[in-house]
């Protein structure tokens, strides 16, 4: 699929074996111009050694995404190089670790249900609203979602929420954006391992289940979720918006 010219924003990418900078790599391939967000200074060198790995000149620039400052400082960034934006990519959610594991009701935080709906939630239709004036006809936004906000997934707990809150997000944006031709969707991949999931207790134990149960007795690759990416943000997917698209070896179809 060809993504020539086409100008992308890829947020989330937090080291090589991320779901995110699969979807660069990807996205870098079929000859898109990439700008790579980082949250922090400890998170740049990652970007920047990721960034020099793939074959065009990409950009990086931070971004905290609690911050509406930072966010606006973003698309002021984009605003002066690219002009106009046509993708982004939003993979980033965030709960205390703490949350992640135990009993969900025993451990839930006032404080730590906000940040996770914050962040992993809010922050999507935050970047939508801020990049609205920015964004081309035809342009698409991604983000990426999990079973658990379906589901009862063990030790996923709060995290499950914010991913809930996010799919309805993604509904309410496509309706609101739809009538400029702008598309909104999620995947919902299947466990992989990356940084992100390793904050997940008893990670390996879902992973080991999922092969055992799903169709494809196998778990998914994260060359299969970007390939999916790829695919809901050319031409060849012009008219699905709202959608949750599942790539999970079809986990999601079994009784669990």
């Amino acid at each position: 699929m060809n993504l020539k010219n086409k100008k992308a924003l890829i947020i989330g990418v937090a080291s090589k074996r991320s779901i995110a900078a699969a979807i660069a790599s990807a996205f870098d391939a079929s000859g898109a111009d990439l700008l790579l967000t980082y949250q922090n200074e400890k998170l740049k060198n990652r970007v920047e050694e990721i960034s020099n790995e793939m074959n065009s000149n990409i950009l990086s620039y931070p971004c905290d995404l609690s911050s509406d400052s930072e966010i606006s400082n973003l698309r002021k960034f984009i605003e002066e190089k690219w002009g106009k934006l046509d993708i982004i990519i939003h993979s980033a959610a965030f709960a205390p670790r703490e949350l992640l594991s135990g009993d969900y009701v025993d451990n839930i935080t006032r404080e730590g249900f906000n940040l996770a709906h914050d962040i992993s939630s809010y922050s999507f239709v935050a970047l939508a609203k801020e990049f609205s004036k920015i964004l081309n006809e035809n342009a698409t936004l991604l983000t990426l979602t999990y079973l658990g906000s379906q589901k009862v997934i063990k030790n996923y707990n709060v995290m499950g929420l914010a991913k809930a809150s996010l799919e309805t997000n993604i509904r309410y944006m496509a309706q609101s954006l739809g009538e400029r031709n702008i598309r909104v969707n999620g995947i919902s991949a299947g466990p992989i391992k990356t940084l992100a999931s390793a904050g997940i207790s008893g990670f390996n134990e879902i992973l080991k289940r999922v092969e055992e149960k799903s169709p494809l007795k196998r778990n998914v690759t994260l060359e299969d979720v970007a390939n999916t990416a790829l695919f809901l943000t050319s031409d060849l997917s012009a008219g699905i918006t709202g959608q949750i698209i599942y790539v999970d070896c079809g986990f999601s179809i079994t009784g669990y």
